[in-house]
């Protein structure tokens, strides 16, 4: 498996001698990527790691039957109840 140093080197080689239509397919990567690493930062707020810590302890309750379950009927008729 190649090193992530080896890996640049060829992509830099390669980039070097490529058409256009390489040239921007890379682009493309490139602006998906930066459009990516914006939502994450921007629209979406980061979940801190104890909401998954919660997430997880509930699903091994759950897992063990040690937690009550409802129906989405049942759900659905709590809430209705407090509207």
């Amino acid at each position: 498996m190649d090193s992530t140093l080896e890996i640049r080197k060829r992509i830099h080689n390669f980039i070097d001698e490529a058409d256009e239509r390489i040239l921007r397919i890379f682009n493309a990567i490139i602006e998906a990527e930066e459009e990516d690493s914006e939502l994450e930062t921007s629209e979406y707020p980061q979940v801190p790691d104890y909401v998954y810590d919660r997430i997880e302890e509930e699903r091994e309750k759950y897992l063990k039957g040690e937690s009550k379950t409802s129906s989405w009927e049942e759900v659905k008729a709590r809430l209705m109840d407090k509207l």
